[in-house]
C-alpha cells in the first residue's frame, strides 16, 4: 500500500466520487427499506425507496462538502437527504425505529467490506493492468474509508444520529424522551467535539481496528 503516486484533485474526486455516492446513498435506502418491512411505507410513497442516487443526494452534503473537505483536509464526509420515517406506523415504536436506525451502519459496513474486495481485484491487476489495477486500489481505499467513517460515526449515541435511536431502545420511554430532545442541538454538539479535538479519537480507534481486521480478512 505504500509508495503510490500523489493524485491530483480532479483524480480525487474521480476516485472519491462513486464510494461517496455509494456509501450515503445506500446508507438511506437502507433505512427506509428496513422501514417498510416494519410498516412504515413513508418512504416508498415519496419515492425514496430506490438506489438511485439523484433521489438521495442533498447538494451541500452530498457534494459540495465531501468535496472541500477533500481539496482542504484530504478527509471526505457528507450525507444525503435523510429518508423519512414515521415512528408512528410502526408496532413497536422505538424497538423498531432502532432497526432502522442500525440498518444504515450495517450497510456501511457490508459496503467496505465489497471495497476491500476491490482493493485485492486491484492490487492482483497491478502486473497486468497497472492502470485498472491502480484506480482499483485508491477506489477500494476511498469506499473502505468514507464506508467505515460513516458507520462509526452514526453509530454514536447523539440525537439525531443512528446511534441515538439505538440507545433510546434501551432507556425508560421518559428518559428517551428528554434524550430526544438534544435532537436539535445535535450538528452543534459534533461541531464542538471536533474543535476540541475530542471526535476523531472516538472514530480514529474503532476505524483503524476495523479496517485492521477487514484489510486481513481480504488479504491486503
Amino acid at each position: 500500500m505504500m509508495g503510490l503516486p500523489e493524485l491530483t484533485l480532479i483524480q480525487k474526486i474521480a476516485v472519491w466520487a462513486l464510494p461517496v455516492i455509494f456509501a450515503i446513498t445506500v446508507h438511506e435506502f437502507a433505512h427506509g427499506w428496513v422501514a417498510s418491512k416494519f410498516g412504515d411505507q413513508s418512504a416508498r410513497m415519496l419515492g425514496r425507496l430506490t438506489l438511485n442516487p439523484i433521489k438521495h443526494i442533498d447538494p451541500i452534503g452530498t457534494i459540495l462538502v465531501p468535496i472541500v473537505l477533500l481539496t482542504f483536509t484530504g478527509f471526505v464526509f457528507g450525507w444525503a437527504k435523510p429518508v423519512p420515517v414515521n415512528a408512528n406506523n410502526f408496532k413497536s415504536p422505538r424497538r423498531d425505529m432502532a432497526w432502522v436506525a442500525i440498518a444504515g451502519p450495517v450497510s456501511n459496513f457490508l459496503m467496505a467490506i465489497a471495497w476491500a474486495v476491490i482493493l485485492k481485484i486491484g492490487m492482483l491487476l497491478q502486473a497486468s493492468s497497472p492502470d485498472i489495477g491502480l484506480f482499483l486500489i485508491y477506489s477500494g481505499v476511498a469506499g473502505v474509508s468514507i464506508n467505515l467513517i460513516l458507520g462509526i460515526l452514526n453509530l454514536l449515541p447523539i440525537p439525531p444520529l443512528d446511534g441515538s435511536h439505538i440507545a433510546s431502545a434501551f432507556l425508560s420511554k421518559r428518559l428517551a424522551w428528554q434524550f430526544n430532545r438534544i435532537a436539535p442541538y445535535g450538528f452543534f454538539i459534533l461541531i464542538g467535539l471536533m474543535l476540541l479535538g475530542w471526535l476523531a479519537p472516538l472514530i480514529i480507534g474503532p476505524f483503524e481496528i476495523i479496517k485492521g481486521l477487514l484489510f486481513s480478512l481480504v488479504g491486503v
